[in-house]
């Protein structure tokens, strides 16, 4: 009698450690998920942006400057630099009177992106619930160009 070979080749594949991996991959997206949606609401506008009407509801304007100096268009001082503090509790003045007024942020192309982040983050405590972003023209030459 022939020697029979009692051992099968086993042709499944384990599983076991592909399953191992994808729920070290969902922990980890578990955790980092709620890290990625802090920040601030920002409704940027659609292509084409409107223009602000402003014969209706003047808009409350807050302006970041190159070196980080913001100030507001409206308030006892418009258009003086101003205290982080002291820009939170106009806004919110304002925004008690006129709670429909539109709010935006006009900041410098040179200044930083973190000194435009920090005036919408007062803006928002201030409560603002929508904040827009004020931009030059595209066709519009700037005012470097124009001198």
């Amino acid at each position: 009698m022939r020697a029979r070979n009692k051992r099968r080749l086993n042709a499944e594949i384990n599983v076991v450690p592909y399953i191992d991996v994808m729920l070290v991959l969902l922990i980890i997206f578990m955790v980092t998920a709620p890290l990625l949606t802090t920040g601030v609401n920002v409704n940027l506008p659609q292509a084409p942006a409107k223009v602000l009407d402003q014969k209706d509801d003047h808009p409350i304007v807050l302006t970041v400057t190159a070196d980080g100096d913001m100030s507001l268009n409206v308030g006892p001082t418009p258009d003086q630099p101003m205290a982080p503090d002291a820009i939170t509790q106009t806004v919110t003045k304002v925004l008690n009177e006129r709670p429909e007024a539109p709010v935006a942020v006009r900041g410098d192309g040179a200044g930083s992106y973190g000194d435009v982040v920090r005036g919408m983050v007062l803006l928002q405590q201030a409560g603002a619930e929508h904040v827009g972003l004020l931009t030059d023209d595209v066709d519009k030459p700037s005012q470097q160009e124009q001198e």
